[in-house]
């Protein structure tokens, strides 16, 4: 028999262990899911677990201490984590996408300073949407004054998941007109505003900070363009396709086991029950490809990654919604109670069509780009 060359949209195979690790480390991560949800408690021992296994610093390059992994194994280990418990998935990437951000855009020391903090433990955190920003988050409205020592920043920032436990902050404004960004140390000048109580992804609390005469440092400036791929924009897709796969398990699970009374078959023999799935499974299943391609595209550092991620977002935030939707609906009224995975799937799954850029943003982008290109 023929053998069958590897996906490239697969972790490549000296890299397949770190994708079991994850797996493992995702199912003592489920255990936890409602209870976290329940509680909107930050699951702070999950975070730790993922930075003790060496992923935190697993995709850096290895000049700055990292194994420079794949972004293809990073949507793999990511869909496990996001599959298990979505909140503690989103937090780590949010953390990620701050520290790498830093580092890669930051001068020679500071570049050094992060990736060190990174790999000793410290927690990161994106302070970058604004209250009246909608979803331009690197489009800050706020504007920095000019003050001794770099720039002084009064206004808020919202949906900055994990900021309790936040060590630095990746911070934005205006200077001189122009979007700026900062690594800056949480002082007394900011200030929780505890309001989040939301329908899905409790356990992120992604609260509302403000910021009153916050010192920006010059010197912690980011001074830097990079090609280098974030993990945020590579990996929002999969956080999806992890909720997507969860609320498809928990479908199958109640459809298997729930039997009719006039029949004595189960839910999972009636025609629509399986023709509703057949379609969902393989829209969940496009979806995965087309994040895989995305991360195939970051890895070899393609133009074409950022307008891919849009696309695969899109598509992997609104096939989120559908299975859970479906998962609702053969769930009936016990996938209606608080006791059932089903109705946390549901919530959850509305959250990443609503993380920047929306779908409606990330339809505006490509309806543009597509008729840009019909009219060239």
């Amino acid at each position: 028999m023929r053998s069958v060359p590897p996906s490239p949209l697969a972790p490549p195979p000296a890299e397949l262990p770190w994708a079991e690790r994850a797996e493992a480390l995702a199912a003592g991560f489920a255990r936890q899911a409602a209870e976290l949800d329940e509680s909107a408690q930050l699951p702070e021992d999950n975070l730790r677990a993922l930075h003790e296994a060496g992923f935190d610093t697993a995709w850096l390059p290895e000049e700055h201490g990292g194994a420079g992994l794949s972004w293809v194994t990073f949507g793999a280990v990511l869909t496990a984590i996001a599959r298990a418990c979505p909140s503690t998935a989103t937090i780590w990437l949010m953390h990620l996408g701050a520290a790498y951000g830093l580092v890669h855009m930051s001068d020679e020391d500071n570049s050094r300073f992060f990736a060190g903090e990174l790999a000793a433990g410290k927690r990161f955190a994106n302070a970058l949407s604004e209250p009246t920003g909608g979803n331009l988050f690197l489009m800050p409205l706020q504007v920095a004054e000019p003050a001794d020592g770099g720039f002084v920043l009064s206004g808020a920032k919202r949906f900055v998941s994990g900021c309790e436990a936040a060590d630095y902050l990746l911070v934005n404004a205006l200077v001189d007109g122009v979007p700026a960004f900062f690594g800056i140390t949480p002082d007394d000048t900011l200030k929780l505003v505890p309001i989040w109580d939301s329908m899905g992804l409790r356990a992120t609390r992604s609260q509302l900070l403000t910021f009153d005469g916050t010192l920006l440092p010059a010197g912690r400036r980011c001074v830097r363009l990079t090609d280098e791929p974030n993990p945020i924009p590579v990996g929002l897709p999969f956080l999806s396709l992890g909720v997507a796969e969860a609320a498809l398990e928990a479908l199958r699970a109640h459809a298997s086991g729930r039997v009719i009374p006039t029949t004595g078959q189960p839910l999972a023999d009636m025609q629509w029950v399986q023709f509703a799935a057949a379609t969902e499974h393989v829209k969940l299943r496009a979806a995965t490809l087309l994040a895989g391609q995305t991360a195939w595209l970051a890895d070899q550092r393609s133009p074409l990654a950022n307008p891919s991620s849009l696309e695969a977002k899109l598509l992997a935030n609104e096939v989120a919604k559908d299975v859970a939707a479906l998962a609702v609906r053969v769930g009936g009224g016990s996938g209606y109670l608080r006791t059932s995975p089903i109705q946390r799937h549901f919530r959850d799954a509305q959250a990443g069509a609503l993380m920047a850029y929306s779908s409606e943003v990330c339809q505006a982008e490509i309806g543009k780009a597509l008729f840009a290109e019909e009219a060239r």
